[in-house]
Parts: structure tokens; C-alpha cells; sequence
């Protein structure tokens, strides 16, 4: 996770080959645990999901924090809670990546002020289930590595779900119909470094002034399979994910459970001839 690393220009901005899901344009973020001046306060902006992480975007420009990024290793105890008094809101904790410019971790609170707390959680845990299929478990997230090339406009296609959505997991764009204004995202070819759904979730490779966009095998990029596993398993994911959420015994919480990768690695035994 690191702090205003994730805009430029007024905007959003993206890795190569990473693209957004679900839109927000209405939200309020409150962070505790934290005494560094960006976290203090609370922020008004909006919400990006993506492919490979969530994105927060201060919409005043005087706000210390910027943008904060959320990328789906570093996340964990996320849910949505329902009080029977005030708006529902997404809470959880996050911890910082290497290189991030913070340390530590703290804890995060989302309100959504058009409503869809609920939905947005849902698609969360979803597109974490099938993004940590793409990389190996890790217990720390990875170093941030600041992009190396410059910046340009997005294609549309880099906020335009496609036809058949993820895998046959159609976002609730229903409930988040908006897309982000015009001339607000913008891409890098540097590729994200840590894995995503899919690296062509949003279409093949696209062309920039730079040249070509995120070529598979680059670092950041998603591996097709993961131990062996093909990716048909993420159709599993998702309905892992939609069977989880609730909690019947406490019908006011709504929970998504930590991600897989917090869990360590199966214990390797070396075959002999």
C-alpha cells in the first residue's frame, strides 16, 4: 500500500495493463492508528477498484493525501458493517508496502454516500480471490516500485468492463453505473508489482507513445496458472466469494474474509529418483 503514488495530473493514475473495475465518485475515508499528517482528517474523493488494487483519490487539491493505493496483498480483516443507526460502511486494515512512504499499518473506514457499501465489498473480495491465484502467497507485500516511463490518456477500454466480464463475473456497474470523468485516467508502461486478475482482464496489450503496453512476462504480470492450477479455478473463486460473505448468526455484519495469500505455502518435500 502507498501513499500519493497513484495520481497525477488531476487524475487517476494506472499501471500497464491494469484497468478499473467499479467507479465511485462519492465517498469518505477516515484512516486510524496512523500520526503521519496525510492520515489525519477526514477525506472526501473517490473510489477506484481495479484489477490489481483499490484506489482513493482526494478530490481537494490541498489534501495532503493525494491518492492512497490499496493493492490486494496488503489488505486484510475487510467487511462491511451495518449499523442500525447511520449509513453502512467498509472498514479494514491495511499494511504498507516497502518504498510506499508510510510504515506500519493502519486501519481504514469507507463510507459510500450514494449507498453500495455492500456491493462494493462483494466485488472486493471477488477480484482478490482471483488475483492471488495469479501470484505465489506472501506474508509481506512487495516493494513499490515508482513507474520508470511517463505518463499518458488511458484508452477507454482501460474503464469499460468487457462484454463477458471477469471470467463470467459481471461487476455491479448496475449499482455504480459512472465512469471516471473524461481526461482523469491515465497509464504508464511500467507494469504493476503485484499480481491482478488477469493480465488481459481488459483486452490485449494496448500501444503507447512509450510502445508496447505490459508484455506478458514482464514483472508485475499475472502468470496464466498458478501451481499447476489452470485459470478455470477462478470461476471457483468467485463463488467462494459470494458463498462466504454472510454471516447468518450476525445478519447486521457483512464480512469478507482475509485474502488466501495470508496463509503460508504448503511444505515442499523433494522427490528423489
Amino acid at each position: 500500500m502507498s501513499l500519493n503514488t497513484a495520481h497525477t495530473n488531476g487524475g487517476v493514475l494506472l499501471h500497464s495493463g491494469e484497468c478499473i473495475i467499479l467507479f465511485c465518485d462519492n465517498v469518505s475515508m477516515e484512516f486510524h492508528g496512523q500520526e503521519q499528517a496525510e492520515f489525519i482528517g477526514k477525506k472526501q474523493g473517490r473510489l477506484y477498484l481495479t484489477t490489481h488494487r483499490m484506489i482513493f483519490n482526494a478530490k481537494d487539491q490541498k489534501e495532503r493525501m493525494q491518492s492512497f493505493s490499496f493493492p490486494f496483498v496488503t489488505l486484510s480483516e475487510v467487511g462491511v458493517e451495518q449499523p442500525i443507526f447511520g449509513a453502512n460502511f467498509l472498514g479494514g486494515k491495511c499494511r504498507a508496502q516497502p518504498n510506499g512512504n508510510w510504515i506500519g499499518e493502519c486501519k481504514f473506514k469507507l463510507k459510500f454516500k450514494s449507498g453500495g457499501a455492500i456491493e462494493f465489498a462483494t466485488a472486493l473480495q471477488r477480484a482478490a480471490l482471483m488475483a492471488q491465484r495469479n501470484g505465489p502467497p506472501n506474508d509481506a507485500p512487495p516493494p513499490y516500485t515508482p513507474p520508470t516511463s511517463e505518463w499518458y490518456p488511458a484508452q477507454p477500454s482501460a474503464y469499460q468492463p468487457p462484454p463477458t466480464g471477469y471470467y463470467g463475473w459481471m461487476p455491479p456497474t448496475n449499482v455504480f453505473p459512472d465512469v471516471p470523468p473524461g481526461n482523469t485516467v491515465f497509464v504508464t508502461d511500467s507494469p504493476p508489482p503485484y499480481p491482478g486478475i488477469h493480465p488481459y482482464a481488459c483486452g490485449p496489450p494496448q500501444q503507447g507513445p512509450g510502445g508496447a503496453m505490459g508484455q506478458p512476462g514482464a514483472p508485475g504480470w499475472a502468470n496464466p496458472s498458478y501451481n499447476g492450477q489452470p485459470m478455470s479455478q477462478d470461476a471457483k473463486a468467485t463463488a467462494d466469494a459470494q458463498n462466504a460473505y454472510y454471516d447468518p448468526s450476525r445478519p447486521q455484519c457483512a464480512y469478507v474474509p482475509p485474502p488466501e495469500y495470508y496463509e503460508s505455502p504448503p511444505a515442499y518435500t523433494k522427490k528423489y529418483q
